[in-house]
């Protein structure tokens, strides 16, 4: 186990280097010139052969003339940068917002918060929806019930989830005005204690119901499927057979065999939810890492959004290992040592 587990650590290194050098190398292919970004402001004072030295000088200072892969290696902090230092990414320099005239971490810290909080608490919504519907489903397979949710979620896992969202607005915010239409908090309020968690969780409530329903299809019909094939298994039918109680032999029995390739949904759906808040966060304009990465792509602040960037690249590779290693956890029979 223990073997195995630094092996696929040793992958996961070498694909985020990899995934960082193609990435960085994308970046830098967007036509941008930082140096003259950080020099746009000073032109008109300055004459047009002081303003081409001082571009010139600053390229030279910001290494801008070197190689592309020594700049990547001085940019991740394999090599001392500038100044002879070893500062890079590696050393937690996620770089310089040009936009925000901050620390790239000062810039995501409050951002990651709201993205990392929206995505766990819509995980909990749809997974204490989809996991029991799905298992009443694959028992009562047939019935009304399971014919209106294949329906149903059919329905919600055919919509994009941008289309979810405009719908959701137009019926909940703008008819019927349950809800705000976009925003984190009250304007002008500065609430403190649970006053502030309330006005969170009322603004943050259509997102979290639009996240929520795009899951539903997918994951009801895959946990309603998994709950069939274990059904069907022949020590379930002999389980039965014995006179083992009908629930013990759903919840002990077919929903352990069927817990495998749920996790695998589960954690891969996770992280996709991680991707697909970008859109939500755009679309109900919240400060999340989603809106802050297209914020960074449209005001040309490349090393804000690549640090965003890799950061979805690092969940992505983690969500990996840990679906790996969930197969021998969930189930004793797999065993993942080689």
């Amino acid at each position: 186990m223990t073997k195995y587990i630094i092996k696929r650590i040793g992958y996961l290194i070498l694909v985020f280097f990899i995934v960082s050098l193609l990435m960085y190398m994308l970046y830098n292919l967007i036509p941008s010139d930082p140096a003259r970004d950080q020099l746009e402001g000073m032109k008109s004072s300055l004459t047009p052969e002081a303003y081409q030295q001082m571009y010139q000088n600053l390229r030279k200072q910001m290494g801008l003339d070197d190689h592309i892969l020594i700049r990547y290696a001085r940019w991740m902090g394999l090599i001392p940068n500038m100044e002879g230092k070893f500062y890079g990414l590696l050393e937690g320099n996620f770089g310089y917002s040009q936009y925000f005239k901050k620390n790239v971490v000062e810039v995501v810290t409050q951002p990651l918060k709201t993205t990392i909080f929206i995505n766990i608490f819509a995980t909990i919504l749809a997974l204490g929806i989809t996991i029991p519907l799905g298992i009443y489903c694959a028992v009562h397979k047939g019935g009304k019930i399971d014919n209106f949710t294949q329906v149903f979620t059919i329905i919600g896992y055919s919509i994009p989830v941008y289309i979810i969202a405009l719908v959701f607005i137009f019926i909940f915010a703008v008819l019927l005005r349950w809800f705000p239409v976009s925003g984190m908090g009250t304007p002008g309020a500065h609430y403190t204690g649970m006053k502030l968690i309330l006005d969170r969780l009322y603004y943050f409530a259509l997102p979290l119901i639009v996240m929520t329903f795009g899951s539903l299809g997918g994951m009801t019909r895959y946990v309603r499927a998994a709950m069939i094939d274990a059904l069907s298994m022949d020590h379930i039918k002999t389980a039965r057979a014995k006179g083992v109680r009908e629930k013990a032999v759903i919840y002990s029995h077919a929903w352990r065999n069927a817990l495998l390739p749920v996790v695998t949904l589960i954690i891969s759906w996770f992280l996709g939810i991680f991707s697909g808040s970008v859109i939500i966060e755009n679309t109900f304009n919240i400060n999340g890492m989603g809106s802050l990465y297209i914020k960074g792509l449209q005001n040309h602040d490349y090393e804000l959004a690549l640090a965003i960037q890799m950061f979805y690249t690092v969940v992505s590779l983690v969500g990996a290992l840990i679906m790996d290693l969930s197969y021998g956890i969930v189930d004793p029979r797999v065993h993942i040592d080689k």
